[in-house]
């Protein structure tokens, strides 16, 4: 399986996803920087509850090896049951945030993963596409 960041060519989900990029911006603009990751996911909340945008928070996502359990992780948010959406509130991605990503798209078997970090001076954010 390979997972990279897109290109300009091959854009999943393109309209939503520029929907939700567009909200984390509106976010960070009247929030601005500094934040704990709770206040951020918080705020998502209720942009994408005024927006009608379906999601569900924190979901549970189990890893299985040959049929059996062998352990779980929570995505932050799901949205339209299509997308990934990961909040960081540090200063800039590390390699352990693209791990985690990664991983989320490839147990969940979805196609596209926005991570999204709002501790600098400005939203930053990486589409991240499972092509398995």
């Amino acid at each position: 399986m390979t997972i990279h960041a897109t290109s300009k060519k091959e854009i999943a989900y393109p309209g939503l996803s520029y929907k939700l990029i567009g909200l984390m911006f509106k976010i960070h603009n009247e929030l601005g920087a500094g934040l704990r990751e709770k206040s951020y996911e918080d705020a998502l909340e209720i942009a994408f509850r005024q927006e009608k945008i379906n999601y569900t928070r924190q979901i549970h996502c189990p890893i299985h090896f040959q049929g059996e359990r062998v352990g779980s992780r929570f995505l932050d948010f799901l949205v339209e049951d299509k997308i990934i959406i990961e909040l960081k509130a540090g200063d800039k991605f590390n390699r352990i945030n693209m791990k985690q990503i990664n991983e989320y798209l490839k147990t969940s078997g979805l196609k596209l993963g926005i991570l999204a970090n709002f501790g600098s001076e400005e939203v930053k954010f990486k589409r991240v596409v499972n092509l398995r």
